[in-house]
């Protein structure tokens, strides 16, 4: 085995390692080791990818060299490489874009803790991405929400505890039926490694028996993770959450958190039930459904908020409900677009949820639209980046967010005539009600107004610059060299399975 295969192990390892370590510093010490953490973890995961790009297919790693189904293994093939890597990016830039809005909002005593989290975070996206084993996902899942929680909490203001309560106590719902549904699993099949579920579950499903609990599997499992990804109607926390954390904790909890549970829902779409059983049994159909009602009701609440952050989370429903859209198509061409989503919601999303704390920043500490006024001329740097964002969330040439919608529209025509009319339709209304409030908000960041505002000596944090610049570039690679990322996505989920 050549040594950069040994790469995710190390990955994961040190994240918690970090994390520990990070508990015994000062705030500034935790802060850089976490940056020179998610810097090392994103070089490392780019060999991962450049290694099975090069080798075009997956390898297994042994944990302990146990073999199964005694042992735990991870596989990684391109799609995992790829995730770690854009993961490792967002994660880096969304920590560097927000720090200064992160030395006002945490007190110094806790600065520390917040990178232990940000450390115990990094790990549990990197062990769901590389993770051939359900019950192993299952502990990193936990680690994930209790991280995800303190991440919400540790600006310690009433907003956020209620926040933090919410988002536990629907997260421990889903948590709940997922663990039911892995229990359930383990029960039919007697194995915990995906690729030997997989196996089992053909057999099953081949011969008909247990026909009636495989499918309450599927529900339980399916439920639980969409409950913990803020699909409509199971989003009532994710407005709180996004729109009263810290900027870093926004951009962190919007693109990564609910993307790191969509991918173990493909996961076990294509390693443990198998897509074609998962369609046989119609599950795609619901999430096909559930969806396309994300994608309205997230725009129309979208569309009443006067507070810039809570319109982004809001707009947050309506894209998650794209993924689980392109998802429930039922076909691969879906399942590509459905990924190709999540890389380029994070790579806008956190963009904008930074940038709306460097225009809050220059407006008296205001997030409502019209102490905003003008906010783009005092923030330039901001003012570019929402603007980008925003114009990728709408479907804008040239962004990330045209060429999602582009592949959803090519998934919609060869996902069945029925799907095809509804897609296409809601495609339309809900780019229609994206402009509505996107554009709005662009145009009132560049209304001039609010004169009083007006500093300066402001200076925008170097970081924060850094950050949107990268932000806007990964921006536009997305939406201009989409095909490259297309086809690795495609070759990764071939090997997926």
């Amino acid at each position: 085995m050549d040594f950069v295969c040994n790469f995710p192990p190390f990955s994961i390892i040190f994240c918690l390692a970090c994390g520990i370590i990070s508990s015994a510093l000062n705030g500034r010490a935790a802060k850089r080791l976490s940056i020179a953490l998610v810097s090392l973890v994103g070089v490392m995961s780019a060999c991962v990818l450049a290694y099975t790009v090069k080798t075009g297919e997956a390898f297994i790693y042994v944990m302990g060299k146990f073999p199964a189904p005694w042992g735990n293994e991870l596989r990684v093939g391109t799609l995992e490489g790829l995730m770690a890597l854009f993961f490792s990016i967002i994660m880096l830039l969304s920590i560097l874009g927000g720090l200064r809005a992160l030395e006002t909002d945490v007190e110094e005593a806790r600065m520390n803790l917040y990178f232990v989290m940000i450390d115990l975070m990094m790990s549990s996206l990197l062990a769901l991405i590389y993770t051939n084993d359900l019950f192993t996902a299952y502990v990193f899942v936990e680690i994930n929400t209790i991280a995800a929680c303190a991440l919400i909490m540790i600006r310690a203001n009433g907003h956020t505890m209620v926040a933090a309560t919410k988002y536990m106590i629907m997260s421990l719902l889903g948590s709940g039926l997922l663990l039911i549904g892995i229990c359930m699993i383990y029960d039919l099949t007697g194995h915990l490694l995906m690729s030997n579920i997989k196996e089992a579950i053909g057999v099953l499903a081949a011969t008909g028996q247990y026909e009636i609990p495989l499918t309450v599997v599927i529900g339980l499992v399916c439920i639980g993770l969409a409950i913990k990804s803020a699909l409509y109607p199971f989003s009532s926390w994710l407005p709180d959450a996004y729109g009263y954390s810290t900027a870093s904790s926004s951009a962190v909890l919007s693109s990564l958190v609910s993307k790191g549970y969509i991918f173990l829902l493909v996961k076990v779409f294509c390693r443990v039930i198998g897509f074609d059983v998962m369609v046989g049994h119609k599950i795609t159909n619901i999430l096909f459904l559930f969806g396309i009602l994300g994608m309205i009701m997230g725009s129309l609440n979208a569309i009443r908020q006067h507070d810039v952050r809570r319109l982004i989370a809001f707009s947050s429903i309506a894209q998650i409900g794209y993924i689980y859209m392109g998802i429930g198509i039922g076909n691969n061409a879906g399942l590509v677009a459905a990924i190709f989503h999540i890389m380029s919601h994070a790579a806008s999303k956190s963009m904008l949820f930074i940038c709306a704390a460097g225009l809050s920043e220059v407006s008296g500490g205001s997030k409502n639209f019209t102490d905003l006024k003008g906010a783009g001329y005092r923030n330039p740097a901001a003012g570019i980046g929402f603007t980008v964002g925003a114009f990728s969330m709408v479907g804008i040439p040239l962004f990330a967010g045209f060429t999602s919608k582009v592949y959803f529209a090519e998934a919609a025509l060869t996902g069945g005539e029925a799907k095809m009319e509804i897609a296409m339709v809601t495609l339309a209304i809900s780019t229609i009600l994206n402009a509505i409030y996107f554009i709005r908000a662009v145009i009132s960041i560049y209304t001039p107004r609010n004169e009083h505002f007006q500093n300066a000596a402001y200076r925008p944090a170097a970081s924060m610059v850094f950050s949107i610049v990268l932000f806007i570039s990964l921006n536009l690679l997305l939406g201009t060299f989409s095909y490259p990322i297309a086809n690795a996505i495609g070759s990764g989920l071939f090997m997926f399975g």
